[in-house]
């Protein structure tokens, strides 16, 4: 368990027990005067309304969707005693939390990694990786930074022009322009997905079009393909494949705006009606 399980609110188990029906009942009785639920309600909204409302909604739809164990808080409570040892309590005085409101975020965090690993991946998508997976790629490219450049240095190279010289004078990759664009060996997942998927389609020595990337732009040629060593049957593979493309579609943002969306939330409060306005996915 992540050492941020530390810095997560809990308001959300407060507040689906103060929000609710807020009227003139005294939360708190002192000698310069009562607090009201309707009071306390409306202190809550002023100092973290919108943060608090969407706590309360995403656990509650989380809470819906998904179980968490006992016994896999218990498990997950002993891996973070275990992680601080000796410095535990220290660590929960530090932080303002007792071990019950610990547990209460343990169990607000496994309901978000299950509610993450709960994403559709198509066997169309574990026969790509599989595709790719399988097979280990030499390769070299040319990297620059408009479009235009990228063109013009294709044009070239349609004329006839010898990749590496090309790769010397104008690739702005520092690691690999000076050796003509050599990028060795690599397999799947170890460059950007625009330059992995394009790279992947191509045949041995075919030169790619101009592929954009965060980097820039590239133009790609694949020198050599093999085939990774033991890599396995496809249907061996299909479980861990379909865990590994799951997880690079974990994105929470997107998940909780998904979660959020089936759910129809309407919020009545016209002081808080915004509050799920910023949750898009990504």
């Amino acid at each position: 368990m992540k050492k941020t399980i530390f810095a997560l609110t809990v308001a959300a188990s407060i507040g689906l027990a103060a929000c609710s029906n807020p009227g003139d009942e005294v939360v708190v009785s002192t000698s310069v005067g009562d607090i009201t639920q309707e009071e306390f309600y409306n202190s809550m909204k002023d100092i973290a309304g919108d943060q608090l409302l969407q706590q309360v909604v995403v656990e509650q739809i989380l809470n819906d969707k998904y179980k968490v164990t006992d016994e896999e808080i218990e498990e997950e409570l002993k891996g973070v005693k275990e992680q601080y040892g000796e410095s535990y309590e220290a660590v929960l005085a530090q932080s303002n939390l007792t071990e019950e409101t610990l547990k209460t975020n343990i169990r607000f965090t496994l309901l978000q990694e299950k509610a993450l690993k709960d994403v559709e991946v198509t066997d169309k998508e574990i026969e790509k990786y599989y595709n790719q997976a399988s097979k280990e790629l030499n390769a070299r490219h040319i990297l620059v930074e408009d479009e235009e450049t990228a063109k013009e240095i294709k044009a070239k190279l349609d004329a006839g022009e010898d990749f590496a010289k090309l790769a010397k004078e104008f690739s702005t990759d520092p690691g690999s322009g000076a050796q003509g664009g050599d990028l060795g060996w690599f397999t799947v997942g170890t460059m950007v997905p625009e330059f992995n998927d394009a790279a992947y389609a191509l045949e041995i020595d075919e030169i790619s079009e101009p592929v954009q990337s965060e980097h820039g732009f590239h133009i790609i040629q694949v020198t050599d393909k093999r085939d990774v060593k033991d890599y396995g049957k496809l249907e061996d593979k299909k479980e861990e494949i379909r865990e590994s493309i799951a997880a690079t579609k974990a994105d929470w943002n997107t998940k909780m705006a998904e979660l959020i969306k089936e759910a129809d939330v309407k919020v009545k409060d016209k002081d808080l009606k915004d509050a799920f306005s910023g949750i898009k996915a990504e």
